[in-house]
């Protein structure tokens, strides 16, 4: 069973290899800047519809605030023409109204809260991708210094005479030490 293991593991090693050389950095790296861009749109447009629903909870914070002085007056006349039982439901209804209120406040706020860390998160991400295309862009732009030989483009190849002087004296500083 070992034996089988390290086989597998050997066959998987190889292809993994042969997979690192396939794959080609710059189109990989290009491929990552298009899924974060796609990621900073997601939160742009997860943001935008926080940004709404928390504007309408806005709206209907307002609403309630107006039925509750709505509901205050209506108290007043009940109590100045002596109406105890409309009176009763309707301090009943003004109960409700300020929970609803109470509920409606807490969930605005909750959605502030997110929209806070929201907004920080997606400053993080545009740096990071800004980041990252400035690395691609400097990648992309400067020509490999090393052609597929192994040696350097650009550069002037090694003559026999420089290899002889080169040898000449590494013989010289070893025979001297």
């Amino acid at each position: 069973m070992p034996i089988i293991n390290r086989i597998s593991r050997l066959f998987t090693a190889d292809l993994h290899a042969v997979l690192d050389r396939i794959e080609e950095p710059e189109v990989l790296l290009q491929q990552a800047i298009r899924e974060m861009d796609e990621a900073v749109a997601a939160s742009e447009q997860n943001i935008a519809r926080l940004r709404r629903e928390h504007d309408q909870w806005t709206v209907r914070t307002a609403d309630i605030a107006t039925s509750l002085d709505d509901l205050d007056e209506q108290l007043d006349v009940c109590f100045a023409c002596d109406e105890e039982m409309l009176a009763r439901a309707l301090v009943k209804r003004k109960l409700e109204t300020q929970r609803l209120a109470k509920h409606i406040s807490e969930r605005r706020d909750a959605l502030a809260e997110t929209l806070v860390a929201n907004d920080a998160q997606l400053i993080e991400d545009r740096d990071s991708l800004d980041a990252l295309r400035e690395k691609a862009e400097l990648l992309t732009e400067r020509p490999s210094a090393i052609d597929q030989s192994g040696v350097l483009s650009g550069a002037r190849p090694v003559g026999d005479e420089e290899v002889d002087v080169a040898f000449l004296r590494e013989k010289q500083r070893r025979s001297t030490s």
